[in-house]
């Protein structure tokens, strides 16, 4: 069995029931893929390149991961933060964290796959789409992929593009933007625009599945046959 591991944060994290409606794009990739390729999704919450591996996760992922396996790298929503335990720089230990992932697949023969971060649907003041809200870090980690020769898919213009050319009512809804007293988690309802319900998840989600498919070879033959049609 093929087996896919995530890196990441809570834009990919598998939520559960206290959290529902989010739902993280890793919660829901399966249902672009092969039945014979399992996802251990290992992203959580306000995680950074810096604060994942200062925590011992990516350890925990070295212990499972063998060769032929794949790795999913995701970041970018957390590195900017003032947090000292998580910030970095885009062009500097951003970057060499990014390459610690990489390195880590492929000392066991994995394959690692860069993720540039879900666009977050942000507007200016004249209701315009904010552009660069993910800052330098997707042009970062681009460069890494070049640097280390690793493919990396560009989720961040996939769905900058997608919400661009999406009605705005459409794509709240895919966030998550929650009306009072219609979940019991968020009686007062919420407005996010950073984080995924379910129909968003499954959206995005096909952007990478889309990614694997531009990739080719082993990364096209994770997806089921309707998802490489």
């Amino acid at each position: 069995m093929k087996k896919i591991f995530w890196a990441s944060d809570s834009t990919v994290k598998t939520n559960n029931i206290s959290t529902y409606p989010q739902t993280g794009m890793g919660q829901v990739l399966s249902l672009y893929l092969h039945t014979d390729v399992c996802i251990c999704n290992h992203a959580e919450n306000g995680r950074s390149t810096k604060k994942f591996l200062a925590e011992g996760r990516l350890d925990n992922i070295k212990k499972e991961i063998k060769e032929g396996d794949f790795l999913f790298i995701e970041f970018g929503h957390n590195d900017w933060h003032h947090d000292p335990e998580r910030h970095t720089e885009a062009f500097f230990d951003y970057k060499d964290n990014l390459k610690v992932f990489v390195n880590t697949a492929k000392e066991v023969g994995a394959y690692p796959v860069l993720i540039t971060p879900l666009y977050c649907r942000f507007f200016d003041e004249e209701g315009k789409l904010k552009e660069k809200v993910h800052f330098d870090y997707p042009e970062a980690m681009k460069e890494v992929a070049k640097e280390e020769n690793v493919p990396c898919i560009d989720l961040c213009e996939k769905s900058y593009q997608l919400l661009l050319n999406t009605h705005p009512m459409i794509s709240e809804s895919w966030y998550m933007n929650l009306p009072p007293n219609t979940f019991s988690n968020y009686p007062e309802g919420k407005i996010d625009n950073a984080h995924l319900q379910y129909a968003g998840a499954v959206t995005m989600a096909g952007l990478i599945a889309e990614g694997l498919k531009e990739l080719g070879g082993i990364y096209k033959e994770l997806l089921c046959d309707f998802a490489v049609k």
